[in-house]
């Protein structure tokens, strides 16, 4: 019998599908309130993910649920970084 390995799965705050950890990326406010996007998905801090798509950024954006869930108010640099990351990654 062969073992499978679990595939952790998050849920997208901007589109509410889940998806495996690996697909998203992850934005983190830390202790100090300071929101910044985490790549690796290893900084500490408070974390919600994102689908890497332009409809998922801008979804969370209009829906301003990423403030909402980090608790912290989230500059627009931020989602102009997300969708910089969408933009490359669909390439």
């Amino acid at each position: 019998m062969v073992n499978r390995k679990k595939i952790p799965l998050r849920k997208c705050i901007g589109t509410g599908e889940m998806k495996p950890k690996k697909e998203m990326i992850r934005v983190v406010r830390s202790k100090e309130g300071e929101v910044s996007i985490d790549p690796t998905g290893k900084k500490s801090g408070r974390g919600a993910y994102l689908n890497l798509s332009e409809e998922a950024i801008n979804a969370a954006k209009k829906k301003n649920s990423l403030s909402n869930h980090l608790d912290a108010d989230v500059p627009a640099s931020i989602y102009d970084e997300l969708l910089e990351l969408a933009a490359k990654e669909k390439k």
